[in-house]
């Protein structure tokens, strides 16, 4: 049997939304495959991209990425006209989109980017259905941090007395 390569995540992921999980409670995560072009590919590779306000909507039972921006190389063809917040279509089965169609129609409930990564040679998104906070969830969440960091401190310092 020939040894196949065990890929990291942590490695391949390449472009992270920092504010989703700040701004919304993330109930449920799916992978999905995107439609890119060319010079899109070769940017995303050299880093140019952000899907911090992004979002993905559905359009004719066909979901889309929007709001994404990725910039074109500046070596890249002065032919062609380059949009770089162009919608993406992205790769699901029917039944993920009938499912993801309902949830969306609920109040309250959107479909958030989490991170681009490499599987394999191909492009692929994370993203989450999410629900939005209130002013009230972010300040105990972040309660809850700034506790777990004090609790880390006080049992270094501990450790350093004994």
């Amino acid at each position: 049997m020939l040894n196949k390569k065990k890929y990291n995540l942590k490695s391949l992921i390449f472009c992270i939304n920092k504010k989703a999980y700040h701004k919304y409670f993330i109930e449920k995560v799916f992978q999905s495959g995107l439609v890119l072009k060319g010079w899109e590919i070769k940017s995303i590779r050299s880093g140019k991209i952000n899907i911090s306000e992004s979002y993905i909507n559905n359009f004719l039972h066909e979901m889309y990425l929007c709001n994404s921006v990725i910039q074109p190389l500046t070596t890249a063809s002065n032919h062609f006209f380059f949009d770089p917040t162009r919608k993406r279509k992205l790769l699901l089965h029917k039944n993920e989109i009938s499912y993801l169609s309902i949830k969306t129609n609920e109040i309250g409930y959107t479909l958030i980017p989490l991170s681009l990564f490499w599987k394999k040679s191909w492009c692929k998104l994370n993203f989450g259905l999410a629900k939005g906070k209130n002013k009230i969830d972010k300040r105990e969440e972040e309660k809850k941090n700034s506790w777990k960091k004090d609790k880390l401190r006080i049992l270094k310092k501990t450790k350093n007395i004994c």
